[in-house]
C-alpha cells in the first residue's frame, strides 16, 4: 500500500480508502452484509487505514456495518470518516440539506453510536446548506473538536468560494469532491485545496464501476439505481466514449497483466492533488484486486497516453 501525508490534518493516509455508499443497501444493487464486513477487514489487513461512510447511506445501515467490521480492529489502526447535514425527508422520499448547529450535534451522536466508537477522525459537512449561515455550521464543528468527538474538519461538494468562507471561522482539513478518469471537472479545485493543505478524498473514483471494465454493454440496472440517477456514465453519449477509453486501458492493463480497474486507480492516485481514492468493495476478492494496484505504477508515458485519450474523447 502507498500512503500520503495529509498536511492540515498532519496524518498519514492510505492512497486507497474504503467507500461505503453502496453497502448502505439503497439503490446501488444487492448487498451481502457479511461479505461487506469481510471485505472491509481485508482492506485493512492489506494496509488501507481509512474507511469513509455517512448516516444517509441506507439510513445508518452503512455506518452500522462499518461499526461491526472494525469491532475487532484496534481503533488507533484506522481512520474513520463520516458526515452530517444530509437528512432523509420521509415526506418527499428524498434528502434535505440541514447543516445547523442543532443537527450537527444530533447527527454526531447517532454516528458515534452506529460506528460504536468514541470519536470520529474526519467529520464532513456532506453538502452546502444555503439556508444555514456557514458560521453556525463551523461553530458546531469547532465545539465538536473541543469536546473530542471529532479530530479533523471536512467539507464535501463545496466550491472554492464556499471553502474560503468556511475557513474564516475554522480551518478546513480535507475536502471530498468527485474525481476519476471520467469526472475531472474539479481538478482545479483540488489543486487549489492541495496548495492550502486541504487534501482530497475523492469519491466516485471508479466511475460507479464503469472503469472496472465490467460494463461493456449498457447494464440493466433497476429503476432508481444511483448509478443511473446520480451519475451519467451509463448514458449516451458518455457511455460510448468511455467504451473507447476502455480500449486504451485494456492495452495498458495487458502490458501490466492486471485488471483494468488497477489502471484507473493508479491514474487517479498518482495525481499530486489526490490524497486518497474512496472505492467501494463488496468481497474479499474485490479488496485484493483493488489493493494490488499499489504494487505497481503507471509510467509517465502511459499517463500521457491516457490523458491524451481523455482529451480526444472529450471526457
Amino acid at each position: 500500500m502507498r500512503y500520503k501525508h495529509f498536511k492540515n490534518a498532519d496524518v498519514k493516509v492510505s492512497c486507497l480508502a474504503v467507500g461505503t455508499w453502496a453497502i448502505g443497501g439503497k439503490n446501488y444493487g444487492p448487498v451481502d452484509r457479511e461479505g461487506s464486513i469481510r471485505a472491509i477487514r481485508r482492506m485493512v489487513d492489506l494496509g488501507v487505514n481509512l474507511i469513509d461512510t455517512a448516516p444517509c447511506y441506507g439510513n445508518g445501515t452503512a455506518e452500522k456495518i462499518v461499526g461491526e467490521a472494525i469491532r475487532t480492529i484496534p481503533r488507533d489502526k484506522i481512520l474513520l470518516s463520516t458526515k452530517f447535514g444530509l437528512v432523509p425527508d420521509v415526506f418527499k422520499g428524498d434528502f434535505r440539506k440541514e447543516a445547523t448547529y442543532k443537527n450537527a450535534m444530533r447527527e454526531v451522536e447517532s454516528s458515534l453510536m452506529n460506528l460504536d466508537t468514541d470519536y470520529i477522525d474526519f467529520y464532513f459537512v456532506h453538502w452546502p446548506d444555503v439556508n444555514t449561515p456557514i458560521c453556525e455550521t463551523m461553530s458546531a464543528l469547532a465545539d465538536l473538536k473541543r469536546m473530542g468527538k471529532i479530530r479533523y474538519v471536512g467539507v464535501s461538494n463545496f466550491t472554492q468560494e464556499q471553502i474560503e468562507e468556511a475557513e474564516k471561522y475554522l480551518t478546513v482539513d480535507v475536502q471530498q469532491p468527485p474525481f476519476s478518469m471520467v469526472e475531472r471537472q474539479y481538478e482545479q479545485l483540488m489543486s487549489w485545496g492541495a496548495s492550502r493543505g486541504i487534501d482530497s478524498m475523492t469519491y466516485g473514483s471508479m466511475g460507479a464501476g464503469i472503469l472496472s471494465g465490467k460494463y461493456r454493454d449498457t447494464p440493466d440496472f433497476e429503476p432508481g439505481d444511483l448509478r443511473l440517477t446520480f451519475y451519467d456514465y451509463f448514458r449516451e453519449p458518455k457511455f460510448s466514449k468511455i467504451q473507447e477509453l476502455l480500449k486504451t486501458m485494456d492495452e495498458i492493463a495487458g502490458e501490466h497483466k492486471c485488471p483494468v480497474s488497477q489502471v484507473a486507480l493508479n491514474w487517479s492516485t498518482q495525481k499530486d492533488f489526490v490524497g486518497t481514492a474512496l472505492v467501494g468493495v463488496r468481497s474479499e476478492a474485490h479488496a485484493d484486486e483493488n489493493c494490488a494496484a499499489f504494487e505497481w505504477e503507471l509510467s509517465e508515458a502511459e499517463i500521457l497516453l491516457l490523458d491524451n485519450e481523455l482529451e480526444r474523447l472529450g471526457l
